[in-house]
């Protein structure tokens, strides 16, 4: 999550910051205490609690059929969050041992970038230009804790909570196409998986995909996070 590729006639993509992990979604965070807030097209994120994927072991299913199993984990997934619990607590996150670009070279062009000027705030992601329909893929093994059409906003988003090198870190993919989630909360992901397109839905110019990294609560540099860890 990597050298800047420019692809010819693409629409550069501008998205406006950017998405917390914790907001509404209670399935990533220990206890409540995150909110985002919109301001015209500003956006603002502040955390009182740390967002962490916690690992707990997946529940007993008394289900026989695949079927089954698949319905019986959706409500113990949605049982979990609905309680206020961490995704963990339903759900066995995974510990990655790879990281990869959520998008193939030569598929996109950077933007803006972690840091760039927006109303009364900084961007706090990463912003992959590319045409509507180019396909997302998952950084690295983890867990879906949001998956949804509309999230203020970022419009159609995606967050994976994952665990490597000992910590919590969320990843978040917004700007996506409408119709094109390929995964749903509670679903377990491998690095390089597809898991959307990119669009241009949201507060955003142009199409593109806005990649965040949380650790911890904590928005960091996507880039300087991906170039420690891609390889």
């Amino acid at each position: 999550m990597g050298a800047a590729l420019s692809v010819g006639a693409m629409i550069a993509g501008v998205a406006l910051p950017s998405l917390s992990p914790g907001a509404d979604l209670v399935a990533a965070t220990t206890a409540a205490g995150i909110s985002t807030t919109i301001d015209g097209d500003a956006q603002s994120y502040r955390s009182n609690d740390e967002i962490r994927a916690e690992i707990a072991p997946r529940g007993n299913f008394s289900a026989t059929t695949q079927e089954e199993i698949d319905e019986t984990h959706s409500r113990a997934v949605a049982a979990a969050l609905a309680a206020g619990m961490p995704l963990g607590s339903a759900v066995e996150i995974p510990i990655a041992e790879q990281v990869v670009m959520p998008m193939v070279d030569g598929a996109y062009s950077f933007t803006d970038g972690f840091g760039a000027s927006r109303p009364g705030r900084s961007h706090l992601g990463q912003d992959f230009a590319a045409p509507i329909g180019a396909p997302i893929n998952a950084a690295m093994d983890g867990c879906v804790s949001r998956s949804t059409e509309s999230f203020e906003g970022y419009g159609v988003t995606i967050q994976i909570e994952s665990v490597i090198d000992g910590e919590a870190v969320s990843t978040v993919y917004s700007h996506m196409n409408y119709g094109t989630r390929a995964v749903q909360v509670g679903d377990c992901v491998t690095a390089g998986q597809y898991i959307g397109d990119v669009g241009a839905t949201g507060y955003v110019f142009g199409s593109c995909l806005h990649f965040e990294v949380h650790i911890d609560s904590v928005a960091v540099d996507p880039m300087s996070w991906l170039t420690r860890h891609v390889g």
